[in-house]
């Protein structure tokens, strides 16, 4: 089936839970928040939730970093 993730499409076999798509991107999923068909999804129901055919994505990714300003 597809979904669309990000604005584009993609291959997903029949039956996949979202925590599954996830690692399917190989994406860490505690770096990551999803948005399905405009709701937040929340992580704990990522493995009860099945994809379906159109359904919409938006994934965010959180990036770390800090800054390299010395303070004095």
């Amino acid at each position: 089936m597809t979904v669309i993730v990000n604005g584009e499409e993609k291959d997903c076999p029949d039956g996949t839970s979202l925590a599954q798509f996830v690692e399917l991107l190989q994406l860490k999923g505690d770096r990551v928040a999803v948005e399905l068909n405009r709701r937040i999804a929340a992580r704990k129901a990522w493995g009860e939730t099945v994809l379906q055919e159109g359904d919409r994505l938006e994934i965010v990714h959180f990036v770390g970093g800090g800054s390299d300003i010395t303070q004095p």
